[in-house]
């Protein structure tokens, strides 16, 4: 397929894309580029997600590349063309994976198994904690056995990275014991989420971003000239966690710009997490190689005095805090828009404003659950981490092409929850077998000759960037 963004930009989508295999609607893309291996790993076996993810997610980046080039074009790279796949769009969700199985020690992950659980009057749920303690706690006020509550907090813990989180059996038999409004009480008093499953679509339908103009007391024309990749010489100081912020600084890197990631002293913890490439975890790496790091304590007078040096340099600024904490720290938009008049300030959040000042833990299982994704069949794929990065950098570069019409700053807001309701139009899987075998082995995926042209390898196996400009 192709579509004319403008005069001077075509943008193709295609399904195989650079990956040399006879791929023709998403279920061969999802058997053959590891989806259905990752979504079934809960299952014991691999299972296509019920709906056209790995589609939606190469239309997200097919606006994506469409909005870099024309930035291109307006700062001199003279890009005529972009191409993408579904494909690499697939390979992309499944990056993180495809990095960890391929280390020397390789991934371990457990057996199937994991939420949602079920009430005692038939709600199903999810419930989230990022910290051991309100686990203990949650699952005490429950009666289970303790033996079990320790058991079930490391596959829990790890469910992000692995796609699986085989939990004791008594914790699924001690939520049937419970009504769902006794369940939500018990969970409020340890300080846990808990979210049923929703069995439609939330409404009303945030847009995925939403770009504000910025007060500022004076304006930067444009965005200067650039050669080769369209965001060269761009600057992105990013300052997140986790997944969704990561990646999408981690696609503005790869579009050309230069990315500063602000970590805490002695560094972003989950670098540690296993298994581990070349000394730094092989999932960190797959978000955040490339990047140039800066430590700082931003709960110091000195850290954000540090972030706000780095700020006054750069064309974006882009976080995932939870809700009140740039306000808090003095590094709101506002507060940044004095010390870069034309800053595009970019929040990455779990809800946006859906669920007040104080929402849930705005995580991607939650949010699924709420949204109405679950409903087509949960996933411990991380599913909307991976679009609400994608969402994420679309609006930075929605933001820095309002910038460059009109010399203001802009503020980009979007939010897991909006990118899950992407999904509230896509179609269905239509088909139940592949024509194509399946990826049973991710390790081997990587190695795999037809591949070759959509990874590269640097210890492991990593994903190259999901577009082609020409």
């Amino acid at each position: 397929m192709t579509a004319t963004l403008d005069a001077a930009v075509d943008c193709a989508v295609s399904w195989a894309g650079p990956v040399d295999l006879p791929l023709h609607d998403e279920l061969d893309v999802q058997a053959a580029c590891g989806i259905m291996h990752v979504n079934g790993r809960r299952r014991g076996t691999p299972a296509p997600l019920a709906f056209d993810y790995a589609s939606l997610t190469a239309g997200l980046l097919a606006v994506q590349g469409g909005l870099a080039a024309r930035l291109g074009r307006m700062r001199g790279v003279p890009i005529g063309r972009v191409s993408t796949s579904v494909a690499q769009a697939a390979l992309l969700s499944v990056s993180q994976y495809v990095a960890a199985a391929t280390t020397e020690d390789g991934d371990v992950f457990g057996g199937p198994g994991g939420p949602p659980f079920t009430s005692a009057d038939g709600v199903r749920f999810e419930i989230e904690t990022l910290h051991a303690e309100p686990w203990q706690r949650f699952w005490s006020r429950l009666g289970a056995p303790d033996t079990a509550v320790r058991r079930g907090w490391r596959p829990f813990q790890h469910r992000f990275a692995t796609a699986t989180c085989p939990l004791p059996v008594d914790l699924h038999e001690a939520t049937r014991r419970w009504g769902f409004g006794d369940l939500v009480a018990h969970a409020e008093a340890a300080d846990v989420s808990v979210m049923a499953v929703s069995a439609t679509w939330a409404t009303p339908v945030p847009p995925p971003w939403h770009v504000t103009p910025l007060a500022a007391p004076a304006a930067q024309p444009g965005l200067g000239s650039g050669a080769g990749a369209p965001l060269d010489g761009l600057v992105v100081v990013e300052s997140c966690r986790r997944v969704q912020g990561p990646l999408a600084g981690h696609l503005l890197r790869l579009l050309g710009a230069t990315v500063i990631r602000v970590e805490p002293p002695d560094g972003d913890p989950l670098r540690w997490v296993p298994p581990t490439s070349r000394g730094c975890s092989a999932r960190f790496l797959a978000l955040n190689r490339g990047k140039r790091v800066v430590e700082a304590d931003i709960t110091s007078v000195r850290g954000r005095e540090s972030v706000c040096e780095l700020v006054a340099a750069a064309d974006v600024f882009l976080h995932n805090w939870a809700p009140g904490k740039a306000e808090a720290l003095a590094l709101a938009a506002d507060d940044l828009a004095r010390v870069r008049p034309g800053l595009v300030y970019a929040q990455a959040s779990g809800w946006g404003d859906r669920l007040g000042p104080r929402p849930p833990v705005g995580t991607d299982y939650v949010v699924q659950a709420y949204s109405g994704m679950a409903a087509r069949g949960p996933s411990l794929m991380t599913l909307t981490d991976v679009l609400g990065g994608v969402v994420s950098a679309t609006g930075v570069l929605a933001g820095l092409t309002a910038r460059a019409r009109t010399g203001c700053g802009q503020r980009v807001d979007s939010s897991l929850l909006s990118a899950a309701m992407t999904g509230r139009h896509a179609r269905p899987v239509a088909r139940v077998a592949p024509a194509v075998d399946v990826c049973t082995d991710l390790a081997a995926l990587a190695r795999d000759p037809r591949f070759a042209r959509a990874v590269e390898w640097d210890g492991c196996c990593f994903v190259r960037a999901p577009w082609e400009f020409t």
